[in-house]
């Protein structure tokens, strides 16, 4: 199976890196949208990683049970399944509040834009490795 992840000259991104590309994205997010509240850089931080570690453990279990819902409506499952995991991050995360599952979504989906200019600016370009 294909995996997608953002490489630079055949390497993969460093920690630090995407820790701070996702920080900035949420915090960004966050100030376009009225619905999704992050006070402090600092928290910025603490919602990139629990993000990123919700994603790394939780969504692959998600996307499983909901295999069925995800090929039904061709992957736009997906989207529902990553405010889900934005609204559990806002569970976890103390000070970061997202008003509503729409608000998560839009967050979700603003995240995934600002990580993939930032990226792109920084020469990052996503790549298919086939492993």
């Amino acid at each position: 199976m294909p995996s997608y992840e953002y490489h630079y000259n055949e390497q993969r991104i460093p920690f630090l890196v995407r820790l701070i590309v996702s920080t900035l994205s949420v915090f960004f997010a966050a100030y376009v949208l009225n619905g999704v509240e992050v006070p402090k850089f600092t928290t910025a931080i603490w919602i990139a990683l629990a993000i990123g570690l919700l994603n790394l453990f939780v969504r692959p279990i998600l996307i499983f049970l909901t295999l069925p819902a995800t090929l039904i409506t061709f992957g736009l499952f997906l989207f529902v399944i990553n405010a889900i995991v934005v609204l559990m991050a806002a569970s976890l995360v103390k000070n970061f509040e997202v008003q509503s599952f729409g608000w998560a979504l839009l967050f979700s989906l603003l995240v995934s834009f600002f990580n993939g200019i930032m990226l792109a600016i920084g020469g990052y370009k996503k790549t298919n490795n086939h492993h």
